[in-house]
């Protein structure tokens, strides 16, 4: 008997990644470009890129960025992609008339990371994405936690004396000093080069001194916010992921040395992530297996 089919489906700012699952299996996925108008026809653009992955599957998973309730699926805010109090499920079932979950694509990130990838041995888990935007998801006791909408948006929390401005109008969030583009804007400005972080990040591991201090500054803002989440929720291990963590030992080395000092006799594990920018579409996927099960039974 076939394994019966789910998909999950995560709605970016830029790009829609989706997946279709039979068991473990992948058995398509595709990626298309999220139209500007995703906010005011988000059930139609659902619905054709389901259509794409040529299967009907016996529900869908659909993560969104932004502020989301995960128990009702509603996306009560999005800065990027422009919609507040946007009902998901009701949405996508509408356009495809299949079952249809929704959640964050941070958490679903980390579900993803937690079943296939570089968290499946571990039951106490920080997952923190480092790219334009900085997030985080805890897995805690094999759970990932979902609370209010503002859980794990560590991007905003002020970090290390820095005043640099945020995207959010306030001065010295943690996603202006290490967020991609405020690293890049920083270092551009340092150096009067057009780089991005990955040319940062190459100075650093090739000596410049500038640079190092603009990433030790960084990291070590990073460390300070993560530390006490750490330590409250007895985590294991800190998967760093998005476009930084493409910087490697270059960012996890001083990353588990500034953990070290902040968390004296702790071992906490600090490993890139493994599936890249799958994670939350495959977390997706394991969204719409748990309802449909639950609703099944």
């Amino acid at each position: 008997m076939p394994s019966v089919q789910f998909a999950g489906i995560d709605v970016g700012g830029t790009r829609t990644k989706a997946v279709l699952m039979a068991g473990d299996q992948v058995v398509t996925e595709v990626v298309r470009d999220t139209p500007a108008s995703v906010a005011s026809d988000f059930g139609t653009h659902v619905g054709r890129v389901l259509a794409e992955l040529g299967e009907r599957p016996a529900a869908v998973g659909v993560v969104v960025p932004g502020l989301v309730d995960d128990r009702s699926g509603l996306a009560v805010w999005s800065a990027n992609l422009g919609w507040r109090d946007l009902d998901v499920p009701a949405q996508v079932r509408s356009a495809v008339g299949i079952p249809a979950v929704a959640g964050h694509d941070v958490r679903a990130g980390l579900l993803g990371e937690a079943t296939y990838g570089a968290g499946r041995d571990c039951e106490n888990v920080l997952f923190v994405p480092l790219g334009t935007g900085v997030a985080s998801a805890l897995l805690s006791a094999g759970a990932v936690v979902a609370g209010s909408p503002w859980t794990g948006e560590i991007g905003h929390v002020r970090a290390g004396t820095s005043q640099a401005v945020c995207g959010c109008g306030a001065r010295g969030c943690l996603e202006a000093v290490i967020g991609a583009r405020a690293l890049a804007q920083r270092w551009r400005a340092m150096t009067g080069s057009e780089g991005e972080a990955a040319e940062l990040a190459e100075a650093v591991a090739a000596g410049d001194a500038a640079a190092g201090g603009l990433w030790a500054e960084a990291v070590a803002a990073l460390a300070q916010t993560l530390a006490p989440a750490v330590a409250v929720a007895g985590v294991e291990r800190v998967i760093v992921g998005g476009g930084l963590s493409n910087a490697g030992e270059v960012l996890l080395a001083p990353l588990r040395q500034e953990l070290a000092e902040r968390l004296p006799g702790r071992a906490v594990e600090v490993v890139t992530a493994s599936l890249g920018d799958r994670a939350a579409a495959l977390g997706a996927v394991e969204l719409a297996r748990a309802a449909w099960t639950r609703d099944s039974s």
